[in-house]
């Protein structure tokens, strides 16, 4: 009896240091990056956020149904697209549906994946439009509460993808371009990022596409407008593989 009551409290007490352990330790830097977060959601709720996100852009699902979006969500498309075309909770979820009635699509093909580093949720998805089909890669960065802060997007064809090893099919690999994994604010908590914060401008200063990305942030809807008139209407054709390069 002696034997088992001092294993039982010896086993309560390490447990009581290990809960003490994980309140005491520091909460993440408010400049964080993404990297810094690992998941705190099951695998499947990841894939099934960015699976939620597509149904957003699908018109044969409902429109009420939303990710669950952070308050300062961004999303970042690479070129022939328009770079930052969606930021904030509201205006995502509004520029979102005003995409769907100006290029109604749905997106019968999906392959998505749940990752343990960032970005924790993967997709390779095929949209369907009216002049025909589109292939696009993208990826979903989570914050620690499970809410989507960025959303980064490339056309899969040659040359426009974020690695050029094609056996690195889910952007796993040394040599990848992403943006997200270089935004600071992105692995804080809350994963909110902070344009005019210190740490941002000093990124701004070494990496001129976070600069380019913060300074969009500024001006959302007129760097929006300038880079949809920049990319002309042949972006949907390029990006989507219908005309040559």
């Amino acid at each position: 009896m002696h034997t088992s009551y001092g294993l039982t409290l010896g086993l309560a007490l390490a447990a009581l240091t290990v809960a003490c352990s994980d309140d005491a330790a520091p909460a993440p830097s408010p400049s964080a990056l993404s990297t810094t977060l690992r998941p705190r959601q099951a695998p499947a709720y990841y894939v099934a956020q960015s699976e939620l996100y597509f149904d957003t852009l699908d018109t044969r699902a409902d429109p009420t149904r939303v990710p669950n979006y952070s308050l300062l969500v961004a999303r970042w498309e690479w070129p022939p697209w328009y770079l930052l075309t969606g930021f904030e909770r509201d205006g995502m979820i509004a520029q979102t549906r005003a995409a769907l009635v100006v290029e109604p699509s749905t997106v019968p093909t999906r392959e998505c994946r749940a990752f343990t580093v960032q970005p924790f949720g993967r997709c390779h998805v095929v949209f369907r439009y009216a002049r025909g089909d589109c292939p696009i890669y993208e990826e979903f960065t989570f914050n620690d509460r499970g809410e989507t802060t960025f959303i980064e997007a490339w056309s899969e064809q040659p040359g426009m993808l974020p690695y050029e090893d094609p056996s690195d099919r889910w952007a796993e690999g040394p040599r990848v371009h992403r943006l997200s994994t270089r935004v600071p604010g992105l692995g804080n908590a809350e994963g909110l990022i902070d344009s005019n914060a210190p740490w941002m401008l000093e990124a701004a200063r070494l990496d001129p596409e976070v600069a380019d990305f913060a300074e969009r942030t500024r001006h959302f809807l007129s760097s929006w407008a300038q880079a949809y008139t920049a990319a002309g209407p042949q972006a949907f054709p390029r990006g989507c593989g219908w005309t040559k390069p």
